[in-house]
């Protein structure tokens, strides 16, 4: 494909997980196509990296039935703008990362204006809901996965994809640390535990609580112990502050200093989700806690597929999925990330395995050996420069982009036709 060629690809991010590796993905797309331009829904890290956002569609992150029922009308919106923008200035490929409830709705829009569809970062069908691949093999064209399985599962199912591996590696290599904030964090004495407690707002309202009440256990354990949340944004830090207030624990709250926390820390506890791949890269002794509803509990015991709910114990399992094989009555606290989906009070549970960890040199000591040996398997950078790669390269190969009128007499359009004469 001619680097000098107008190039022009609708990005699609929901979560400020997306919104960072769509960043990432658009710079190594413009480093290599001069007349490349990105357009489409994302969040701040790709407005930065020079996406034309036609919407923030990070401030619409949003999880379970109800919450996204709430916003119907909204997102309904957004797939109708994204469909006249389709049918009135046709991008060359639609590239969607993650937020697969919103992304089906573009891709069936960008399949039926005869729009290439990328998914990088692919949601994960083969953990939830495994019929959903269907939608997969029948709305997109090329999948983009960052987990050595993950494409070996779609391609068996009819999916054509790819490894390129997990962006979020490309980002914690490409942080640069405060080093200041970390010195003056250096000079504390006692050991360090760093609270996580996610990135939407929803995540940290269910689990914040449950975790300071460890916190309290760990304070009444470890003398001289420290503890410090890193809050995603400024709205958490206030609800952080709320909690902190009523616990009486002493509790420093911190905005945009989820690295630099992560490295001081001896060990953490966190709301699952993507950090655990950074508390790897850390190599963090850490347990996981995702607390939700009972009847969220109960759907998705329905529905979940996999062993575990943690990126790190997933990649550590010889066998990640509940289809057969070793390892088939997984204990989820004995896992290298113990972790807690629950719809019960775990506070006893997280508090007893991080007063091993901070009282017994020996037990984290292991724990980060065995964390050293999954990252020098798994970690890899690179997978933003692999992933534009393989989209320009599938692009190159496209048939000519058919000249306006799309239509022709008939009301059969003439990319139809062309496909059919092929």
């Amino acid at each position: 494909m001619d680097s000098r060629k107008p190039l022009r690809i609708f990005f699609s991010a929901g979560e400020p997980s997306g919104d960072l590796h769509g960043a990432n993905l658009i710079r190594r797309l413009r480093e290599r196509h001069e007349g490349f331009e990105a357009v489409g829904y994302g969040g701040p890290q790709m407005a930065a990296a020079g996406c034309r956002l036609h919407q923030d569609l990070t401030s619409l992150a949003v999880m379970w039935f109800l919450r996204v029922l709430l916003n119907l009308h909204r997102f309904l919106e957004l797939v109708s703008r994204a469909d006249r923008y389709f049918r009135h200035q046709r991008p060359d490929a639609v590239v969607l990362i993650d937020y697969p409830g919103f992304n089906w709705w573009i891709a069936r829009r960008a399949k039926a204006h005869g729009i290439p569809v990328f998914y990088y970062a692919p949601p994960q069908v083969w953990a939830w809901a495994r019929w959903r691949v269907k939608k997969m093999r029948r709305l997109v064209d090329h999948v983009l996965c960052g987990l050595p399985f993950e494409a070996e599962w779609f391609r068996q199912r009819g999916c054509n994809a790819v490894l390129v591996g997990h962006p979020f590696f490309d980002e914690v290599r490409r942080q640069q640390p405060d080093r200041e904030f970390l010195d003056g964090y250096r000079r504390q004495s006692g050991p360090l535990v760093a609270i996580l407690p996610g990135s939407r707002t929803q995540e940290v309202a269910g689990n914040l609580a449950t975790l300071l009440k460890a916190a309290r256990r760990i304070q009444a354990a470890v003398p001289g112990v420290c503890f410090a949340i890193a809050a995603f944004k400024p709205r958490h830090a206030e609800m952080a502050q709320c909690e902190v207030s009523t616990s009486g624990l002493p509790v420093q709250i911190h905005v945009g200093k989820t690295p630099e926390l992560m490295q001081l820390a001896d060990c953490c506890m966190a709301v699952s989700g993507s950090v655990s791949l950074e508390l790897l890269y850390h190599t963090k002794p850490t347990v996981i806690l995702y607390q939700i509803g009972v009847v969220a509990y109960w759907i998705q015991g329905v529905f979940r597929k996999v062993k575990y709910i943690t990126l790190v114990n997933l990649l550590a399992a010889r066998n990640p999925f509940f289809d057969g094989g070793v390892d088939n009555d997984p204990q989820p606290e004995q896992a290298l990330f113990p972790e807690y989906l629950t719809c019960e009070d775990k506070s006893d549970s997280i508090a007893a395995q991080m007063i091993q960890w901070l009282t017994d040199p020996q037990s984290h000591s292991k724990r980060i050996e065995e964390l050293t040996q999954l990252k020098a398997k798994v970690v890899h950078g690179g997978a933003s420069g692999r992933a534009a790669g393989y989209i320009l390269g599938a692009l190159a190969k496209q048939p000519p982009r058919i000249s306006r009128p799309h239509f022709v007499p008939g009301g059969v359009s003439a990319q139809t036709r062309q496909t059919e004469e092929a």
